[in-house]
């Protein structure tokens, strides 16, 4: 092979949009504002809009979005928030941040999205979450709809975790409009992703959409007067708001473009010892393209040597993480599990070329 198809390639994304940010670079430098500024209102102000939410708060990170729309919640020291255990431990990492309790939730069989079952059955055995925290993973929504029933139904507050699923829609709704509360990345490789870190929070509720907006700001309700615990510097800077205001009206396209690849994939691989993904409908922005394999090394291993790049997300469960040391041992999560030995990721970018898919599939059908 004289070249390695990339999972991923930031330097074909940004290229077509290069002179565009560099202008947009060299207009913020000159304006003398690089926080909490015009951009950033400018651009909570439309991707508020885009999510079919009333509020958007920009923040540093996605993680600070999470632990942020937490502690917006109420949710502290003593209270439970159940949450998936297969997406590198970021909602779990915000929940110990609020000193609070994570309930391992188990995913579904076939996607590795929360388990409206498996919740429903922690909920019957005595669990009692303050909030749940619903991963919309590899850029597909979960059921979001049943879970916030549910959890409507009991008292318990919904957290959307959107960071892999910009601009999914289910029944003209889109991602972070469905429960309380959301939580977006803009880390680079994101759907809609910044030139360096960043993340927002977006609320239909005036209170909660208050309350992050002083917790992003050291806790102020007026400058230097500290009135929430919990606070710290969490913003997004004006550079990276005007990129995003830039890019967020080519998300849809990149989208499309995103379902094209993984529908030609779903389509195409045509091998017993490879399980595809179904197809992407509305709902699924292709985020990432996963299939799972109980060969997995094997078959990484293969298409390294097809001249195919390939990740895997994520081998180790958040209940097995050598930091809890031995704190849920007790934990049984089988779906969660089986994938964290047989999810591999294929190459799925706006940027991959036919050619390139055929090859992967090409490659695959060849293992």
């Amino acid at each position: 092979m004289t070249s390695t198809i990339p999972v991923n390639s930031l330097s074909r994304h940004i290229a077509p949009l290069q002179d565009a940010l560099s202008d947009i670079a060299a207009a913020i430098i000159a304006s003398g504002y690089y926080v909490l500024g015009p951009n950033v209102k400018a651009f909570e102000q439309a991707f508020a809009g885009y999510c079919g939410a009333a509020h958007c708060i920009s923040v540093a990170n996605g993680t600070d979005a999470l632990e942020l729309s937490l502690r917006a919640l109420g949710v502290t020291e003593g209270d439970q928030v159940a949450v998936v255990a297969n997406a590198a431990m970021y909602g779990t990492s915000a929940v110990l941040a609020c000193n609070a309790t994570p309930v391992f939730i188990d995913t579904n069989v076939d996607d590795g999205l929360m388990s409206i079952q498996s919740l429903q059955a922690a909920l019957d055995s005595g669990a009692a979450p303050k909030a749940v925290i619903v991963t919309h993973l590899y850029g597909k929504l979960a059921d979001i709809e049943a879970i916030v029933t549910l959890c409507h139904g009991r008292g318990i507050t919904v957290l959307e975790d959107c960071a892999q699923s910009h601009g999914a829609t289910r029944n003209g709704k889109r991602a972070g409009s469905f429960g309380d509360i959301a939580s977006f990345s803009f880390y680079p490789t994101k759907n809609l992703g910044a030139l360096g870190d960043g993340g927002a929070i977006v609320t239909n509720d005036a209170q909660l959409a208050e309350t992050t907006t002083r917790l992003r700001q050291y806790g102020w309700s007026a400058k230097y007067t500290n009135s929430l615990r919990g606070g710290r510097n969490s913003r997004l800077d004006e550079l990276q708001a005007a990129m995003l205001l830039h890019m967020l009206p080519l998300l849809d396209g990149w989208n499309t473009r995103r379902r094209e690849i993984a529908n030609r994939y779903a389509a195409g691989i045509r091998n017993p010892r490879i399980v595809v993904s179904g197809p992407a409908g509305d709902d699924h922005v292709g985020h990432l393209y996963v299939v799972r394999s109980s060969a997995r090394d094997a078959l990484r291993e293969h298409l390294q040597a097809e001249g195919v790049q390939t990740e895997v997300h994520y081998p180790v469960c958040d209940h097995r993480q050598p930091c809890h040391a031995g704190a849920f041992d007790g934990v049984r999560l089988p779906n969660t599990e089986a994938d964290a030995v047989s999810v591999l990721t294929l190459p799925c970018f706006p940027e991959l070329t036919d050619a390139e898919a055929d090859q992967v599939i090409a490659a695959c059908n060849r293992f």
